[in-house]
């Protein structure tokens, strides 16, 4: 991936998380974003997501899905703790 394509990529994954975060903020967590490699999006749930039961459903359902509708390209994305 050129630089310019991975940039553009990152701003718009950026993007992504800054329209699921409010729903993440209403529950006491948070999400930050660790790197984007190639077709992955690798982040770290905060706060109550990062000890919630239903974390994968949120980062799978909620983040995932999200992203994706931002940056078609992108294949999966991982929670790293």
């Amino acid at each position: 991936m050129s630089e310019t394509k991975h940039i553009e990529t990152v701003t718009k994954v950026m993007e992504a998380l800054e329209e699921i975060r409010p729903f993440l903020n209403k529950d006491g967590g948070d999400i930050e974003l660790i790197d984007v490699k190639e077709t992955t999006v690798i982040v770290r749930l905060l706060g109550n997501c990062s000890s919630c039961h239903i974390n994968t459903s949120t980062l799978k359902l909620g983040v995932e899905n999200t992203i994706k509708q931002h940056v078609p390209e992108i294949v999966e994305v991982i929670n790293i703790d």
